[in-house]
């Protein structure tokens, strides 16, 4: 189980190989109303996904962090493992700071692998995903970018930049060396069973091994 008392106490009685997966949420005002409606129900079926798959839910960690208000990032799900994970509620006020989402996306991944360290766990490379309707209101967003791509490139994480309808693509891809890819619609439980499966096909290789991820037609439309 979670504890944040303890460090690595989740790793006592589960000493399998973790995959990491962290979701950077837009939570601005604007994702107020049916785009957050179907957010927050497109969690709910990452959860149950998760829990479903037996080596997931032992294998993937995963952290949430909401973005919004002025310059507010809340780790609104710190570390834990699928198993024990509760879908959060998101709610939707301010602005979008995705650089200071991103920057602080990195820092938790990186702090994870120096426990994963101490602690003797094998992990396979992490992954964060961006999703966002508008574009980072934080005035040095590109700085963060900058620093996510140059992560992608030395290989410590792969990120993925996900925009719904009025998203700034352009902006949204610089926080990667993939394009960003365009929800179709409010397609967010689609996105997050295709998230649920990828981590579980990630999460039962072992690292380093290059995996074929499901197709991700259902929810994305083509590559902007």
């Amino acid at each position: 189980m979670h504890n944040d008392a303890i460090p690595g106490v989740e790793f006592i009685d589960n000493a399998n190989q973790r995959t990491p997966c962290v979701l950077v949420l837009d939570a601005s005002g604007s994702m107020a109303g049916e785009p957050l409606k179907q957010l927050n129900l497109g969690l709910k079926v990452f959860e149950e996904q998760l829990k479903s798959d037996l080596s997931a839910a032992l294998k993937v960690q995963v952290l949430v962090l909401a973005v919004g208000g002025h310059d507010d990032v809340e780790v609104i799900q710190p570390w834990v493992d699928a198993v024990d994970f509760k879908a959060p509620t998101i709610e939707a006020g301010g602005l979008t700071p995705l650089g200071a989402g991103m920057t602080t996306a990195l820092n938790e991944v990186q702090q994870q692998k120096l426990v994963y360290d101490e602690n003797g766990i094998s992990s396979t490379r992490p992954w964060i995903i961006v999703l966002s309707d508008g574009c980072p209101t934080d005035l040095d967003w590109e700085q963060s970018a900058d620093a996510c791509r140059k992560a992608e490139e030395d290989k410590k994480v792969v990120i993925f930049p996900i925009g719904t309808e009025g998203a700034d693509f352009a902006a949204l891809g610089q926080f990667s060396n993939k394009s960003a890819k365009k929800l179709k619609g409010l397609n967010f439980t689609e996105l997050f069973v295709w998230l649920s499966r990828s981590m579980a096909t990630v999460s039962a290789s072992v690292p380093g091994q290059k995996v074929r991820l499901p197709s991700a037609d259902e929810w994305a439309e083509v590559e902007i």
